[in-house]
């Protein structure tokens, strides 16, 4: 099972340091990630990402979703724009997994001009140690989960879409 969780803060330098903060987390094993990210919105509202350092250990598949999940979360506006079934297939399967439109929804929601968020993608996280590390920075945190089960179907219908 994985975890996703989007912690939004209203300034992109509170956001870098909940960033450092994480891949501190993960040296120390409290986070297994499989994939990291900030987000920035600037003043004119165009989205923004940065991932200023590989994540170790992360397999070609783990990357290929992590990518495939970032991009529906993010960088596409809407179903409507999207062409091919296959695309559209993966985003039924994201639905189905618990990365729903209201989810997605609430991401936006979050993500205001003039804020930035972390992204987190974990498939293993000790919930109270993390939580007491990331206190520290605030912010708005939205989390929802991937069953194995899940994870493999997206991975799946991924490979079968390329």
């Amino acid at each position: 099972m994985s975890e996703l969780i989007v912690i939004g803060y209203t300034d992109h330098p509170t956001a870098e340091q909940a960033y450092g903060t994480v891949q501190e987390l993960q040296r120390d094993h409290i986070v297994d990630l499989t994939g990291l990210a900030v987000v920035n919105v600037d003043r004119e509202g165009k989205t923004h990402v940065d991932t200023p350092s590989p994540i170790v250990g992360v397999s070609a598949a783990s990357g290929a979703l992590w990518g495939a999940i970032f991009g529906m979360l993010f960088l596409v506006p809407g179903v409507g724009m999207l062409a091919g079934a296959a695309v559209g297939g993966l985003f039924g399967k994201l639905g189905k997994s618990g990365i729903d439109d209201e989810f997605r929804g609430q991401v936006r929601d979050l993500l205001q001009p003039g804020s930035s968020a972390v992204v987190i993608m974990a498939s293993k996280i000790t919930e109270d140690k993390f939580a007491t590390a990331m206190q520290t920075h605030g912010g708005t945190i939205l989390k929802t989960s991937l069953s194995s089960d899940n994870e493999r179907e997206l991975a799946e219908h991924l490979a079968g879409a390329q």
